[in-house]
């Protein structure tokens, strides 16, 4: 069976790519595949943010990869210098930018671009969405 790397480039509502990398996710996992891990670049980032909500009628991205993960043991990555450019930032940057709050709670970590090459180097195929 093959290894995936998921890159997800859009936030959760502006288009369907954040849905379909996790149906793909849902999919090569019944299928005997194994996903390696998620990195969210870009836009993307804002999956992570736990602060989004939607309305009721609306599918949950953030839970369904929170959920994907503790089921699963995929890591959710996150690049920080994206997060913090859309605000998206852990405990410990709210701490250290005076911060009230934060919205980048786990299974998300932040983590640089390296990982992203570390991510393609285990995996059999990296797939943008």
């Amino acid at each position: 069976m093959a290894t995936f790397g998921l890159l997800v480039t859009h936030a959760p509502f502006e288009q369907q790519h954040a849905f379909t990398a996790y149906r793909f996710a849902l999919s090569a996992l019944a299928l005997g595949h194994e996903i390696k891990g998620v990195f969210f670049y870009q836009a993307g980032v804002q999956n992570a943010n736990s602060y989004q909500a939607g309305h009721s009628d609306e599918f949950n991205v953030h839970q369904a990869w929170v959920e994907l993960s503790a089921q699963h043991g995929i890591p959710l990555n996150v690049c920080v210098t994206a997060a913090n450019r859309r605000g998206v930032i852990n405990a410990q940057d709210a701490k250290d930018n005076d911060r009230q709050g934060f919205n980048l709670t786990e299974p998300f970590i932040e983590v640089g671009l390296g990982d992203l090459v570390q991510l393609s180097q285990v995996s059999d195929r990296v797939i943008q969405f």
